[in-house]
């Protein structure tokens, strides 16, 4: 039975370093996401884009900036997401910052649902605002959803249920510790977070894709993958906001691995973020190619 898409749209940067990810949904629909979902056979519903809202500096609350924006977003995000996916759905949310993956893992949790979510990202997103200067919350999401201590508790409580994750629920695939934060690799010590550091999926995706799916808690109902495009090496192909050039994997690589995870049985949901159109390399097709790779990848399963 072919898989039915939702395509959910969630412009904002709220939770970004600057503005430019509010960009990403109408780039990639402009790209042909929707008309390459539907010729791959994907009974495809666009839901459309939420109102934008683009970054601005917060000077009132600097080490955790546009919070009241960014738990706004999530809980809408939310809303939409198990909506979607209670008509039987695949959502496929298009951000936006990294905080929009939030949304995505508690509309999925509705219920008593419980999800694994396999964290494809060159960052853990492990900070609280204590513990990195610039305040921005797509550094943080994955402490907010553990709960972690020194997490803005408006954000940890934007879910169904607090904590909305336990570490058994995720799995960090792609992580770059020359890119992490002492407090980050602390803490995934702590948690014993399970890890598929982004060397093994250069060297071979496929394996490194399947590991992840193989470490998440067999318990989890269904699979959730959340998509940083700055697991990409920069140099490579720019995409990202993160401009990390020489880190990461390279654009191939990431491809390879996303296959193997969107053509699970499981999937329920993809997140897609990160994708800042304003550093895509002109002339290059990178977006184009993306928008190909996903939905190949989503007709597989």
């Amino acid at each position: 039975m072919s898989r039915r898409i939702g395509v959910i749209g969630v412009p904002t940067s709220a939770g970004a370093f600057a503005a430019g990810q509010e960009r990403a949904p109408q780039a990639l629909r402009d790209a042909g996401l929707v008309a390459r979902l539907r010729e791959r056979g994907l009974e495809t519903r666009d839901h459309g884009d939420r109102e934008g809202w683009r970054w601005r500096p917060d000077r009132e609350n600097r080490r955790a900036q546009n919070l009241d924006q960014v738990v706004e977003i999530v809980s809408d995000t939310a809303r939409r997401v198990a909506e979607a996916a209670g008509s039987g759905e695949l959502t496929l949310v298009l951000g936006g910052d990294c905080t929009v993956g939030v949304g995505t893992v508690a509309g999925h949790s509705v219920d008593g649902h419980r999800p694994g979510v396999i964290y494809f990202d060159a960052h853990a997103d492990l900070n609280v605002p204590a513990s990195v200067r610039p305040g921005t919350l797509d550094w943080m999401g994955m402490a907010h959803m553990l709960g972690e201590q020194g997490a803005c508790a408006e954000l940890v409580r934007a879910g169904p249920r607090v904590p909305l994750l336990k570490p058994d629920q995720a799995v960090l695939l792609g992580w770059d510790e020359v890119q992490s934060e002492a407090h980050e690799r602390a803490a995934i010590e702590r948690l014993r977070m399970k890890v598929i550091p982004a060397g093994e999926i250069a060297a071979d995706p496929a394996a490194a894709a399947a590991g992840a799916l193989a470490l998440l808690d067999r318990h989890s109902q269904s699979l959730l993958v959340h998509f940083d495009v700055d697991v990409v090496d920069f140099t490579d192909t720019p995409l990202s906001e993160n401009w990390g050039r020489n880190e990461g994997i390279p654009y191939e690589a990431a491809a390879s691995a996303l296959h193997t995870l969107l053509a699970s049985p499981r999937l329920a949901g993809v997140t897609v973020t990160e994708l800042n159109p304003d550093h895509v390399e002109a002339g290059s097709g990178s977006v184009e190619r993306l928008v190909r790779d996903l939905a190949e990848g989503l007709s597989a399963g």
